[in-house]
Formats: C-alpha cells, sequence, structure tokens
C-alpha cells in the first residue's frame, strides 16, 4: 500500500544556521513518500550555496531575486511542488523548526481519516525549552482581533494530549490537503508575513473545511520565551518595529474579511479605546524603543485607511 506524497516547502531568509538544522532533523523522519523544496528568499549571504553543496539532490533549491515576504515565498514553493511533484498534502515548515521523526505520519493519518480535516498541526513546542507548549493549535478571538496559541507556555503534562478542531493551525508547520489548494487556492500575498495561516484557515473553513490540531505530531519551534509579562525579552528575540507593523495592519485586513460588521465595530472600541494605548505604554515605557510604537501606529494607520 503506498503512502500519500508530501511535498515539505521550507523557506529561507538570512537563517542558514537554522534551515541546516531543520534539514537534518527532516533527514531522520520515518515518513516513506516525500520530498523537500527549499525556497531561499533573496537571502543576502551565500546561503543558497551552501545549501545546495551540503545537501545536494536531497532537497530542490529555489532561488528567489528578493525577498517576497512568507506568503510569497511559500506559494513560490507550492507552484512548483503542485507541478512537479503531484504531492496529496504539503507541509509549510518554518526553517527555525526541528521536527521529530514520525512528525508526518499522525498528521498525514488524521488528515486522511476524514474528508472535511483539510488542515493540520503538531503540538508545537519550545526549541530551547523543550517540555513547554509554543502551541497546541489556535484560537481567534473575533471581537478584539487578537489570536492565542492554545497552551502557551504550559510545561507538558498531557494536559493537550487529544486530537481536536481549532480556528487556525500556527504557520510554523502546517499540513494542507490538496483538494483545498486546489479549491480555496495559495496563500494570499497582500498579508506578506503574519496573520496568514490565520487568514488560510478561514478561507478553507468557509469551503467546508477543519482545521485539526493532532498532538502525536511534535516540533519543536526556535521562539524567544518570557515566562511572565515584564521579563526581559532573551538576547536576539527582540521584536522589530516590522513585526508590530504587520501584526497591526494584518488584523485589520483579517476582520474586514471574515468578521461580522458587529464584530468588526467591537474590534475597533477594543483598539483603540484600550489595546492602542496599552501597546504605547508597553512601547515606551518597558521596552523603551520608539522603533516598535512607529510600527505599531503605522500598522493602525493603513489599517484603518486601507480595505482588506
Amino acid at each position: 500500500m503506498t503512502s500519500p506524497r508530501v511535498s515539505i516547502i521550507v523557506l529561507n531568509w538570512n537563517g542558514l544556521e537554522d534551515t541546516v538544522e531543520c534539514l537534518e532533523s527532516l533527514k531522520k523522519i520515518t515518513y516513506p513518500d516525500y520530498d523537500i523544496i527549499v525556497v531561499d528568499n533573496g537571502s543576502e549571504g551565500d546561503d543558497a550555496r551552501v545549501l545546495e553543496e551540503r545537501f545536494g539532490d536531497y532537497i530542490h533549491l529555489i532561488r528567489n531575486d528578493r525577498n517576497y515576504g512568507y506568503t510569497g515565498g511559500n506559494n513560490i514553493g507550492m507552484r512548483y511542488a503542485l507541478e512537479n511533484s503531484a504531492p496529496d498534502y504539503v507541509l509549510l515548515l518554518n526553517n527555525d523548526t526541528t521536527v521529530a521523526p514520525d512528525l508526518l505520519d499522525p498528521m498525514v493519518r488524521a488528515a486522511g481519516g476524514d474528508d472535511s480535516t483539510g488542515l493540520v498541526g503538531p503540538k508545537v513546542y519550545y526549541h530551547g525549552f523543550p517540555d513547554r507548549i509554543y502551541g497546541a493549535g489556535g484560537r481567534v478571538s473575533m471581537r478584539t482581533g487578537r489570536t492565542f496559541h492554545i497552551g502557551m507556555k504550559e510545561r507538558d503534562s498531557g494536559q493537550y494530549d487529544k486530537q481536536q478542531e481549532v480556528d487556525y493551525v500556527p504557520g510554523c508547520c502546517l499540513l494542507i490537503k490538496r483538494a483545498v489548494i486546489d479549491q480555496v487556492g495559495l496563500l494570499d500575498e497582500s498579508y506578506f508575513c503574519y496573520w496568514e495561516e490565520t487568514d488560510y484557515c478561514f478561507r478553507a473553513r468557509a469551503a467546508g473545511y477543519r482545521s485539526v490540531y493532532v498532538p502525536e505530531a511534535k516540533i519543536w519551534h526556535r521562539a524567544p520565551l518570557k515566562l511572565s509579562v515584564w521579563e526581559r525579552t532573551p538576547a536576539g528575540g527582540k521584536v522589530s518595529g516590522l513585526y508590530r507593523y504587520y501584526m497591526a495592519r494584518n488584523s485589520f485586513k483579517f476582520l474586514r474579511k471574515h468578521a461580522t460588521k458587529g464584530q468588526y465595530r467591537t474590534f475597533l472600541l477594543y483598539l483603540l479605546g484600550y489595546h492602542l494605548w496599552f501597546m504605547t505604554a508597553v512601547c515606551l515605557l518597558y521596552h523603551r524603543d520608539p522603533g516598535q510604537l512607529a510600527g505599531f501606529w503605522r500598522g493602525v494607520r493603513e489599517g484603518l485607511m486601507v480595505d482588506g
């Protein structure tokens, strides 16, 4: 009996060390039928050359002429996979992750066991804290425009060991059924980065597909962990102004696209009455970083002015 084919898309942008570690972990996976497409998203150094020399025929390398963002870079990889590999599933995998050897088996089994299951995600741990959960799927508050990784920062004691439907699967590891891509299309490139996986899961939901969290599948994500709100961000994990910009701007884009009129009005009241002033205080008084604040305010301004 043949296994469904999975095309794994790994996006690299000036992240050679992380990408090498990710690919080395993928070499250990037990799933029998997969291929790996690495998309170098216009890295400034010799990332593409080094990856090609080190991994050879184990990967297919695409060299982009510039940074097309998470959405554009992954779409380029998916188009190549659909045209050349005939996959039954596409796995979008962040380059700053490492995977368990049996990652794909339970994800493919869950996706194949129900026609309505269109997107699947694993239990995600922090790379630096391998017993702490980064996300067991995600939820969205349509009235505040906030997203939440289920179980984030909690020690894993089996509390999220049940497979369940979720609002969205975090984009660091997202398995997409081919039928979903054929019906829904690719990622919305206007997002560039952030909120795009949430948008995609909601587009799939509108087409009749569920997003499902599968706890037997596991990866480790190299994300900074602060155990309390006021703990200083670990070295190398500083939040950028661009992150604040895209998160703010794209929240408007997402809510305009998927919320009801009442939900969108409540989102505006929450944002303008509380969240905007809270973020201003956090950026200026806690981080003492006007660059973060400038990015956030720019995202809010553009979100208010531009339709989704």
